[in-house]
């Protein structure tokens, strides 16, 4: 499966998280950090969702889109 993650700056460091996995967050001092930590989180809150008996959730579709800013 493959999940969206967002990534934002918090002050010298990184944090991320899972829209569609409600509470799984992760840390890192940089991007590649934090995304390998996302990658152990995900993994880890599917596995207690398994455990669980939860279902598991489908990600979510995800698109940028562009908004013209007039000069």
């Amino acid at each position: 499966m493959r999940y969206l993650i967002i990534i934002e700056k918090a002050g010298d460091t990184y944090s991320a998280y899972c829209p569609d996995l409600p509470g799984c967050i992760a840390t890192g001092a940089t991007i590649e950090e934090t995304k390998e930590s996302m990658r152990e989180a995900i993994a880890f809150h599917l596995e207690g969702m398994l455990e669980d008996g939860d279902p598991i959730p489908q990600p979510s579709d995800a698109e940028w889109i562009d908004i013209p800013i007039a000069s």
